[in-house]
């Protein structure tokens, strides 16, 4: 597989805005090593494409409507790039912000880290 980081991050993007379940478990497939680690530092810490699906689908369901859209282009640096976002309700200001910082293997995301930013 031969995924960019810049192609990685928007996916995340996609993956954590996915309401279908089935399409949300197959981005993961897809895109994520089977041994990923997300870095949430509010809850803590998701090992496996399972955890991830499962976390990505809880904060889904707090926010159903909830779009993220990236405020910058992506930065690359080796196998690790980043990517600032806000997310809300379509049409509405942003209700938080982030960055999310990945490490790829072989062309799929091996950890994800997420920063909460404050509001630009």
């Amino acid at each position: 597989m031969s995924n960019t980081i810049p192609f990685l991050l928007q996916r995340n993007l996609d993956v954590f805005a996915e309401n279908d379940p089935v399409r949300r478990r197959a981005m993961i497939d897809e895109s994520y090593t089977e041994d990923c680690v997300f870095h949430e530092p509010n809850t803590g810490v998701y090992r496996g494409r399972e955890e991830i699906h499962k976390i990505a689908g809880a904060i889904k369901s707090m926010h159903p409507d909830f779009q993220y859209q990236p405020i910058a282009e992506s930065d690359v640096s080796g196998d690790g790039g980043r990517i600032r976002w806000v997310s809300g309700h379509p049409g509405d200001a942003p209700a938080y912000a982030g960055t999310d910082f990945i490490i790829a293997r072989e062309g799929r995301i091996a950890a994800i880290y997420l920063f909460f930013d404050k509001l630009p």
